[in-house]
């Protein structure tokens, strides 16, 4: 169970590193996305980023600190349900295959790394 959770906590935490850098840096494909299809305001990009940097560096660390990368993991559900919430909201059906497949694998992360405890 360990070495699955190793594999997708790297795996989901190199995918939300860039994610948190296009919200850092404005890239105009996530400005397009969040602001102008989904209604997130500029101000919020900051905090998104936060909190995705902080669930990949959860998940990372939770190799070695177990309780961590559960609690990582769950915060990512949550952030996750957040933005499949927003696409629906917008009945953005197109623009939800992301969120959920990185929702899916939080879950995994989750119940992977309370398994091998």
């Amino acid at each position: 169970m360990f070495i699955a959770y190793a594999v997708i906590a790297v795996l989901l935490a190199l995918a939300l590193l860039p994610s948190a850098w296009a919200k850092l840096t404005r890239q105009e494909r996530a400005v397009q996305t969040l602001t102008e299809q989904l209604g997130v305001p500029l101000w919020l990009y900051p905090f998104l980023a936060a909190c995705e940097i902080a669930g990949a560096a959860g998940l990372v660390i939770g190799l070695w600190y177990g309780p961590l990368g559960i609690a990582a993991a769950v915060g990512l559900v949550l952030y996750f349900i957040g933005a499949i919430g927003a696409h629906l909201r917008k009945s953005d059906v197109k623009g939800i295959v992301t969120p959920v497949v990185i929702l899916i694998l939080a879950v995994a992360a989750l119940l992977l790394r309370a398994a091998s405890l």
